[in-house]
């Protein structure tokens, strides 16, 4: 009998999806982009004006087509005027926040229990690395939800060129801290904001350090010049403007456990049955849609992590 490959219900048709060709002319992307509704006194003139400012250098990848989608991808516009930012903003609206903040030059620092600890200029990752395209679903804590076309590199292959020891069981991630580009790092919480996986999370395929979004590299408001993307996890786990990787024996201290223990656990996993303390995670809103779906249990990435919490 003839080998048939039958798709998961979830995986978008290749035909349907954003070819790449488009990503890759970011000008001529936001040009053709229809009309949407944007919170508050937003205009898409001023967002795309605030877009081309930033001169985002265009980044050459492959698509994984390992990694589909069940929905389609969030406009750009909509994703680069709807995020959090708390080194800048407590609001929605960081990319009017971020102007003072400088992205280059940047250095990664990767230390702790590893053999050979270094430091990468983001420079030497966007040469050396494996760049790849990954459309993947991207789920907040507080239930909005998008789904985007990451460019980046899986944290395994970073962590490869360090060489992990065997006693090392955690990865802590850091940002910068830099009160007078970030105001809000002026005030009492545990600055700078910290995260942090297991080595099994770490080390799992779906793990991305993500350099670039749209074909482009990142815009400050989505965590410039490089972030963590866990996309099983609720999306504070998903660290931006990271400069330090330690690997340490034992569990770190994360930003928001710390703040909050009992609303913010380290895990962090996507679940629907799992309410928070105050509001139910059974539903998400799509951004630029509006419309409420049922919420995945992972994210609906159960199959690449379920084995890592029996």
């Amino acid at each position: 009998m003839a080998f048939v490959k039958i798709p998961p219900g979830w995986q978008l048709p290749e035909s349907i999806v954003t070819p790449e060709s488009v990503f890759m002319n970011r000008r001529n992307f936001l040009v053709g982009l229809g009309s949407i509704a944007l919170a508050g006194c937003n205009s898409r003139q001023a967002v795309e004006s605030n877009l081309a400012e930033l001169d985002l250098k265009p980044l050459r990848s492959q698509r994984n087509p390992k990694f589909t989608l069940d929905r389609e991808l969030t406009d750009e516009i909509v994703a680069a005027t709807y995020n959090n930012f708390y080194e800048f903003s407590g609001g929605k609206q960081v990319w009017k926040q971020v102007s003072q903040f400088q992205t280059h030059p940047w250095t990664v620092e990767v230390k702790g229990l590893v053999n050979y600890p270094k430091r990468f200029t983001i420079e030497e990752l966007l040469k050396t690395m494996p760049l790849e395209e990954r459309l993947y679903r991207h789920r907040c804590v507080e239930t909005w939800a998008m789904a985007v076309p990451w460019i980046g590199f899986p944290l395994k292959a970073l962590l490869d060129r360090v060489e992990p020891q065997n006693t090392a069981r955690f990865v802590r991630f850091q940002t910068f801290y830099n009160p007078q580009q970030a105001p809000r790092q002026r005030n009492s919480y545990p600055w700078p904001y910290n995260e942090g996986l297991t080595m099994g999370e770490a080390m799992n395929e779906l793990t991305l350090l993500a350099v670039g979004i749209y074909g482009h590299e990142l815009p400050k408001q989505h965590g410039a010049p490089i972030r963590l993307v866990v996309p099983w996890k609720y999306g504070f786990k998903s660290i931006k403007s990271i400069v330090k990787i330690e690997l340490t024996a034992t569990q770190p201290a994360t930003f928001w456990n710390t703040l909050v223990p009992f609303e913010y656990d380290f895990e962090a996993n996507v679940n629907p049955n799992i309410p928070h303390p105050r509001w139910s995670q059974a539903t998400e809103r799509l951004l630029g849609t509006g419309e409420r779906r049922p919420t995945l249990m992972f994210n609906g990435y159960g199959e690449y992590v379920a084995s890592l919490y029996r």
